[in-house]
């Protein structure tokens, strides 16, 4: 080892042995140089660039719920072995994958919990295909010193267009009455039209609710205005002043967003506190449907105004169960969801099933040719930087970065 290699110190734990005024950096995390802090860090974080180059072997790089490398592979094939899983579950995957992979690719599919990531012996990062990372504990991950990372800015028009075309299927009955004309029924005659396309709306003057003014939330807002919604939004993150930017008004309670909405749609990630978001208090704070009082369950037999809801973020936002006995009992005017509690979503075995003016959809509306190809470039060249530089410096979205020490951070030992 070149004693004179700051960054080769920084390979294994046991050569942390430097020292400030007299005391070991192991022994005392705040001490201090020029008067800065050194920040308490897990040591299990601290790792160095993963071996690569022509005196090592390739890096094992597995996909982990999928078979399908042919984008990934041109990316990492100069500089990984890649190999693929086609796992349900961390049972499913063998054994040469545990022991040795240094990265792992992943989509929803799988979940990796504290004891799942436990069984991974040299995995240092975890590139998940897509923005959401729920179905990782990145708490665990980080203080096993393995990097968390997304891909926040794929799809963002194809969540968008598929959010607005749920949104334009539930005002506009699309959806129930291409499936008549595809059962055989004939509408013939205004009458019949009129009972078949009953609850069918115009767009232009309602209010559609965002919640969650991201990248996607943003792209349905700008969509929306241009349909002549109304459209407000509800974020508690962002400051003062991006509603000027886009014309839109802010509210800054959730119930005064679902109490003035005529549409709520989801936009937000999902965390430990807004997990059922939308939840039977919740739901009761959304406008009121009128119904026929002999048939509450049918939307299209004397409803009038209520609340649509629209889900394409996360499952967990919303109770299921909830939801399912607010349709069942004409609480809800409708509601399109694309994500769902259980995934793979089966509506036979779903809470949901039988539920009256819904539609559901499985977890697509990320999905087109182009934007699948770009989302795996981009996980497949955050896994490439990974390998080539340093972990965390070297990656773009790391979710967990908090857990890892920057080599700049310490590079006066």
């Amino acid at each position: 080892m070149d004693p004179g290699n700051k960054r080769a110190r920084f390979d294994k734990p046991e050569n942390w042995t430097s020292s400030i005024n007299g005391k070991s950096v192991m022994d005392n995390w705040n001490a201090s140089l020029n008067g800065k802090s050194i920040m308490p860090y897990n040591m299990a974080a601290v790792r160095g660039p993963i071996p690569n180059g022509p005196m090592h072997q390739r890096p094992l790089i597995a996909l982990l719920d999928g078979r399908d490398c042919s984008v990934e592979m041109p990316i990492l094939k100069d500089v990984a072995t890649v190999a693929f899983c086609d796992a349900q579950s961390t049972q499913e995957i063998h054994e040469k994958v545990l022991n040795e992979a240094v990265g792992a690719l992943m989509w929803h599919t799988i979940t990796l919990n504290k004891e799942d990531l436990e069984k991974f012996k040299s995995l240092r990062v975890i590139v998940r295909i897509g923005s959401g990372h729920d179905n990782i504990d990145a708490k665990a991950a980080g203080e096993l010193g393995i990097a968390v990372c997304n891909v926040p800015g794929y799809g963002v028009e194809e969540v968008a267009d598929s959010t607005m075309c749920l949104i334009l299927n539930l005002y506009r009955r699309t959806y129930w009455l291409a499936n008549m004309v595809r059962e055989g029924k004939k509408i013939n005659g205004p009458e019949q039209l009129r009972e078949a396309a009953q609850g069918s709306a115009r767009i232009r003057g309602d209010t559609l609710g965002i919640v969650g003014l991201g990248r996607v939330g943003t792209a349905v807002a700008l969509r929306a205005k241009i349909f002549g919604f109304n459209v407000i939004f509800y974020d508690p993150y962002l400051t003062d002043g991006i509603e000027k930017a886009l014309g839109i008004t802010r509210v800054y309670t959730l119930q005064d967003l679902l109490f003035q909405s005529d549409c709520v749609t989801l936009h937000c990630n999902l965390n430990e506190h807004n997990h059922h978001l939308i939840n039977d208090y919740t739901i009761k704070q959304m406008r009121p449907v009128k119904v026929n009082s002999q048939n509450p369950g049918e939307f299209g037999n004397g409803a009038s105004k209520g609340a649509f809801l629209i889900n394409t973020a996360r499952g967990g936002l919303v109770d299921e169960l909830a939801l399912a006995a607010a349709l069942k009992e004409g609480r809800i005017r409708a509601a399109a969801l694309d994500v769902h509690e259980s995934e793979p979503f089966s509506m036979a075995n779903s809470v949901l099933k039988d539920c009256p003016n819904l539609i559901c959809t499985p977890h697509s509306a990320f999905y087109s040719d182009q934007s699948v190809s770009e989302l795996r470039e981009m996980a497949a060249g955050e896994i490439r930087r990974a390998i080539i530089g340093r972990i965390p410096e070297s990656l773009r979205n790391c979710v967990n970065k908090e857990y890892f020490q920057s080599s700049k951070q310490i590079s006066f030992l």
